[in-house]
């Protein structure tokens, strides 16, 4: 693998690689389109393979908050061709580590020590790197640890970086900027919390002692005496990642094993502690052979507001959607309607959002659900790919949701996408206030 020596740190040096990937992408174009005029009939998926090979390259050089872009877009598997998710997946767990100085000089900034003298022994090489750090592995006192270092400047790049990436977004994805825009504090908020990894100690151990009586899940011990603010240490825990898991062709009874502990994981973050591990990507959980899963990484929570909790999940009992009155004023509080709505709009937008909502919370509405079957993720992602064409969602004047929705929103759709690529039958656990009155225990 290759072997990262340095990361660019100031702004002018990494405004360039952002710069870089865009020239290289407008050149696939040209080349695209002259082989084009040889044959009319080409498509897109050699341009899609080359822009995507070469945004990662840059990305990965990056690190931080540019690569943890490219991890977040390859989970939403309906909002990019197979080509970018596939390559973006490789944020996850797989980016370039860094050289063995640089990791020293992290120790040596922050302990004052070096590995070998914090540790019996210290693996240089990274097991695993992804996005915000890299993973090393360490014995200390009989323990296998696991050590999570922070790529340098990674922390005080994250506010340019969100800039810099703005119009390759823009460009790249067609996405609205209006939509980028208000969105960019929370993303930019979440992304400083991952940087600090005081923080992200103190809630790993919060979260994981709250969570520990949860069947099928184990946590790591979290050592603070080894850990600081761009350092992390804490207990090493064997699995194996989602797709390295498949491929030893588990039962069915240990998929729903899993399925059922991650659930019931989600479910009891959500509606009992009211905070939630908002990064649920395959790179963060182990998977193992007897249905358990150790569970990783909380660098990323979302707190979610008691307004915005009360509002959002009433919608998710289907038998809210019933009560024309109560949806539309839901439909307010969580700003998918606005006092600037003409009449025919508010019709249009609520039809919109009900058909989405009712879609959305289809597992909620039975007591089971079989995330194994396509056909709902087929109706999803085709709902998904809609919703990028309606005209009046481009031509709307303002920005439609709650910036709370984001990452609430993006837990439950890398949790469903788990729960299909695992293929697992579930019992959808949820307060009672949730469950619809038509529903037979």
């Amino acid at each position: 693998m290759k072997i990262q020596t340095s990361v660019p740190t100031g702004k002018v040096a990494r405004a360039s690689q952002f710069m870089k990937a865009g020239v290289k992408v407008g050149g696939n174009y040209i080349k695209h389109y002259s082989k084009k005029l040889l044959d009319p009939n080409l498509s897109r998926d050699e341009l899609h393979k080359d822009n995507a090979a070469d945004i990662y390259d840059a990305l990965s050089e990056l690190k931080g908050s540019a690569l943890k872009m490219a991890q977040m877009l390859s989970m939403d598997r309906g909002l990019l061709p197979i080509a970018y998710s596939d390559k973006f997946t490789m944020a996850q767990y797989s980016a370039p580590p860094l050289s063995g100085p640089l990791v020293v000089k992290t120790f040596k900034t922050y302990f004052g020590k070096t590995p070998s003298q914090l540790f019996d022994s210290f693996t240089i090489e990274a097991v695993n790197a992804a996005s915000i750090g890299q993973v090393h592995q360490a014995y200390k006192d009989g323990k296998k640890l696991a050590v999570k270092v922070q790529y340098p400047g990674v922390a005080d790049a994250v506010s340019s970086d969100l800039k810099i990436a703005k119009p390759l977004a823009v460009r790249l994805l067609k996405l609205n900027e209006r939509d980028i825009d208000r969105y960019m504090g929370e993303v930019e908020s979440k992304l400083l919390e991952e940087t600090d990894y005081d923080l992200e100690l103190k809630r790993s151990i919060e979260i994981s002692e709250a969570c520990a009586h949860i069947p099928g899940l184990v946590f790591p011990k979290y050592y603070p005496e080894l850990s600081s603010k761009r350092i992390l240490t804490m207990d090493w825990l064997e699995g194996m990642h989602l797709k390295e898991f498949m491929k030893t062709n588990p039962s069915q009874e240990v998929r729903n094993l899993i399925g059922q502990a991650l659930w019931d994981f989600y479910d009891f973050q959500i509606h009992t502690l009211r905070q939630v591990h908002a990064d649920p990507h395959p790179g963060n959980f182990l998977m193992r052979a007897d249905g358990t899963m150790g569970v990783i990484d909380f660098g990323c929570v979302k707190v979610i507001p008691d307004f915005y909790y009360d509002n959002y999940f009433r919608l998710v009992n289907p038998d809210t959607l019933e009560d024309a009155v109560l949806t539309e004023e839901i439909f307010e509080n969580l700003e998918f309607l606005t006092d600037a709505d003409s009449p025919k709009e508010r019709k249009f937008f609520s039809d919109l959002f009900i058909d989405m909502t009712r879609m959305l919370a289809e597992p909620f509405a039975v007591e089971s659900f079989d995330f194994g079957d396509d056909s709902y993720f087929s109706r999803v992602y085709a709902f998904a790919e809609g919703l990028a064409n309606v005209q009046e969602l481009k031509n709307s004047k303002v920005a439609r949701g709650s910036q709370d929705g984001l990452y609430v929103n993006r837990t439950y759709y890398g949790l469903y996408a788990m729960l299909n690529e695992l293929k697992a039958n579930v019992v959808t656990t949820k307060p009672e206030w949730l469950r619809s009155a038509k529903l037979v225990v």
